[in-house]
């Protein structure tokens, strides 16, 4: 069973699911219908992902009750200004009356208009046509933005992080405000192997699992919300299996000591990233 982390709106979310980022959208109704076989509850998609169609024909053809699942999409950068449209157009891809959560995809700073996004989320969340409204890439000066003039808090932040990119002190910060974090790229991204680091190796070794297992069950145990990609059923039903092991307190704070700060960094910094 997959534990549901409390978000700050007394709504539940599975803190494991399926991501869909970079996934050719010509397979993604096979890999979520795969997903769904297996197991996985919570699907994130995007707009800017261009599977949210996919999507929306594996939950039709699953016959899963809608109650059972968990949607995330996001709300694109050149979208700011137009959200109830947007939203609108996603739920038709989609193919369903409402999402579970819906975030703005990034901050865009030099852009200026996350507060008037998020002003419309709140409505969108007053309407019904989602469940929850949080951020994805955003930083502590954004969120505070966010609160003093809204005085409604995100209820997650979805951001990069991985072994070699932690960023705890702010994603605490983050955290004493009832925001909760939701990790992308929880594996690496692919930018490096994590066969490579003896701290995950050998805490996979001691547990007879792969590394991988370790480091999602990392996340798990650090009350992360993460959704990896891949591309396999095997490696899917690999990613599911992390329920069964614990790491000790040994084993969490020798990957924590993996922590290279901004030089780990593999993604595009939030308070530069404007790509409409």
């Amino acid at each position: 069973m997959v534990p549901r982390i409390t978000l700050n709106d007394a709504t539940t979310i599975p803190q494991l699911g399926y991501g869909l980022h970079r996934v050719d959208p010509a397979r993604a109704q096979e890999l979520v219908e795969t997903a769904l076989e297996i197991g996985y509850r919570h699907i994130d998609t995007a707009h800017i992902y261009g599977n949210e169609e996919a999507v929306g024909r594996a939950i039709a053809a699953s016959g899963i009750a809608r109650d059972e699942l968990y949607v995330t999409t996001k709300l694109w950068n050149d979208r700011h200004l137009d959200a109830p449209a947007a939203l609108a157009q996603s739920l038709d891809r989609l193919g369903l009356d409402h999402v579970d959560l819906y975030l703005i995809h990034w901050p865009r700073p030099a852009q200026g208009h996350y507060v008037e996004a998020w002003k419309s989320m709140i409505e969108l969340r007053a309407e019904g046509l989602t469940t929850s409204i949080g951020v994805s890439n955003f930083q502590l000066d954004h969120l505070a933005r966010l609160e003093s003039e809204t005085d409604v808090t995100p209820t997650v932040n979805q951001v990069e992080l991985h072994p070699l990119f932690q960023n705890w002190k702010d994603l605490d910060a983050m955290r004493v405000h009832g925001v909760a974090i939701e990790g992308w790229a929880p594996l690496g991204g692919g930018y490096y192997d994590l066969e490579d680091y003896p701290e995950i190796t050998d805490a996979a070794e001691a547990h007879g699992v792969t590394p991988a297992q370790v480091v999602l069950r990392w996340h798990l145990q650090n009350s992360v919300i993460v959704f990896p990609k891949t591309a396999s059923a095997e490696r899917m039903r690999e990613n599911f299996d992390v329920f069964g092991f614990e790491l000790t307190p040994e084993e969490m704070a020798a990957i924590i000591s993996l922590d290279e700060e901004e030089f780990g960094r593999q993604g595009p910094h939030p308070a530069e990233y404007e790509e409409a």
